[in-house]
């Protein structure tokens, strides 16, 4: 019996999310693994035509595996209206929304055995309800009566290559972030990553390479004080609780080659902190987790691209590799259960 597909929700409908997704069958339709688009066909049925690729709406996802490989299987939820590819409209926001919750709940109930979210426009999206910063934070809020074990999250990992990077805050004005982070705050994120990096990814014994805030890593508190005050005593939780952890470290000098071999995933504290080197690692194939979840959850490390939507140009490589990291992680939580 085939597994359970991937959900795929269809995100923004006048980025990129349509073309990338029938890019991405295209790229795994052979090989797997399969997955079901949610959203609306129709949107991307004409994302197909350019491409020679078969798009096939459906009721229910549980033929999605034996489907994928001849057509592109959509769970069928239609959007009032037709998106113009790079025009941004923020009445397809109700269904943006939806598409992630019902994708998210076939992820709860088992039906879906992981969840990849395609690029929305967040700001689209605040007139319709929408109270979040990201995805991250709205699929914690949908799954936080979920049950789990383990410290819950959510918690932003990215990936690129033989780099994991998660943070302790996200989406914040640099100026607000000194205040931001907390000893508790450190301790938890390392938690959550401890914990998924043994749950997720099968390593039994994680090392945690806590970053500095500050430059040399505060220079014994002549560049700024959080490392002594905050971030070093975090550290030395970490490790009173079992956890192999070591910093802070500079931050310039923790992501080359030779440092990346020390540790098996960073804890940063700011978004760029994170994301530039990842970005500079693999800008094309990076891949956003959200971990601490009782459902698996990935999705491109890209946004909607307005600018070259409907172009043919959007390249899928991030996308099939969230869905590879997606079936690899739902792999090793199902191992985990046995």
């Amino acid at each position: 019996m085939s597994p359970p597909p991937i959900a795929v929700t269809l995100g923004e409908p006048a980025g990129v999310g349509p073309e990338i997704i029938v890019k991405a069958w295209k790229s795994l339709q052979q090989s797997g693994p399969a997955f079901v688009a949610v959203g609306d066909a129709g949107v991307l049925a004409r994302a197909a035509e350019p491409l020679g690729a078969q798009v096939l709406a459906i009721d229910g996802i549980e033929a999605a595996p034996d489907l994928f490989a001849s057509a592109l299987p959509v769970l069928h939820l239609p959007m009032a209206g037709r998106p113009r590819p790079g025009v941004p409209d923020a009445a397809a926001a109700p269904q943006v929304i939806a598409w992630i919750e019902t994708a998210v709940g076939l992820a709860a109930s088992g039906q879906a055995r992981a969840v990849v979210t395609s690029p929305i426009a967040k700001h689209l999206l605040y007139g319709a309800g929408f109270k979040f910063p990201g995805h991250t934070e709205f699929i914690g809020d949908l799954t936080r009566r979920l049950p789990m074990t383990g410290v819950r999250g959510p918690v932003m990992m990215l990936m690129a290559g033989d780099l994991r990077v998660t943070l302790a805050t996200i989406h914040e004005p640099l100026a607000r972030v000194p205040g931001l982070i907390t000893h508790e705050g450190i301790v938890r994120t390392g938690q959550v990553t401890a914990e998924a990096l043994r749950r997720d990814f099968a390593i039994a014994n994680p090392r945690l390479a806590v970053a500095a805030l500050n430059p040399h890593a505060g220079e014994g508190g002549a560049l700024g004080d959080e490392e002594i005050r905050i971030i070093a005593p975090a550290v030395e939780a970490l490790k009173a609780l079992g956890i192999d952890a070591r910093g802070p470290a500079p931050a310039d000098s923790l992501f080359h080659a030779d440092s990346r071999r020390g540790f098996d995933a960073a804890l940063c504290l700011y978004h760029d902190q994170a994301l530039i080197p990842v970005k500079m690692l693999d800008f094309w194939g990076g891949v956003n987790v959200t971990l601490g979840l009782p459902v698996v959850r990935t999705s491109p490390d890209h946004g909607v691209a307005f600018d070259i939507a409907g172009r043919g140009i959007a390249r899928a490589d991030s996308l099939v590799a969230a869905i590879r990291l997606a079936d690899q992680i739902a792999e090793h939580r199902a191992r985990s259960s046995l």
